[in-house]
C-alpha cells in the first residue's frame, strides 16, 4: 500500500491544521492507520492512531482533547484535525499503515510509511 501525507503548513498558535492521509493499492481499506511525528533532534513519537476495523480511536496524552482522527473509507482516507496548535506541536508528520491492526501506538507495530508533512507553529 501507497500513503501519501498532505496538509501540513506553517501556522500561529491557537490555529487549526487537517492532515490527510491518502491509502491506495491492494487492500487500502483493510489497514489501521496511524500518526507519528518527529521534531528536530527528538525520536518519532506516537499522536494517534485508528482501527482497521470499528474505527477505534486512540490518542497521545499530549494531544488528547485537541486532535482527532477519523477516516472516510470511500476515499481511502485518513485525516487527523488537528485544533488548538501549540509550538511544540511543530514536528514533521507521518502516518502508517497496520495491516488489520487495531491501532498501535508503537512505530514498530506499523509496516507503510508515507513521507511526512511539515507542521510549523509559531509562538
Amino acid at each position: 500500500v501507497q500513503l501519501q501525507a498532505s496538509g501540513g503548513g506553517l501556522v500561529q498558535a491557537g490555529d487549526s491544521l487537517r492532515l490527510s492521509c491518502a491509502a491506495s493499492g491492494r487492500a487500502s481499506s483493510s489497514y489501521a492507520m496511524g500518526w507519528f511525528r518527529q521534531a528536530p533532534g527528538k525520536e518519532r513519537e506516537f499522536v494517534a492512531a485508528i482501527s482497521w476495523n470499528v474505527g477505534n480511536t486512540y490518542y497521545a496524552d499530549s494531544v488528547k482533547g485537541r486532535f482527532t482522527i477519523s477516516r472516510d473509507s470511500t476515499k481511502n482516507t485518513v485525516y487527523l484535525q488537528m485544533n488548538s496548535l501549540k509550538p511544540e506541536d511543530t514536528a514533521v508528520y507521518y502516518c502508517a499503515a497496520d495491516y488489520r491492526g487495531l491501532g498501535k501506538t508503537y512505530s514498530f507495530g506499523y509496516e507503510y510509511w508515507g513521507q511526512g508533512t511539515q507542521v510549523t507553529v509559531s509562538s
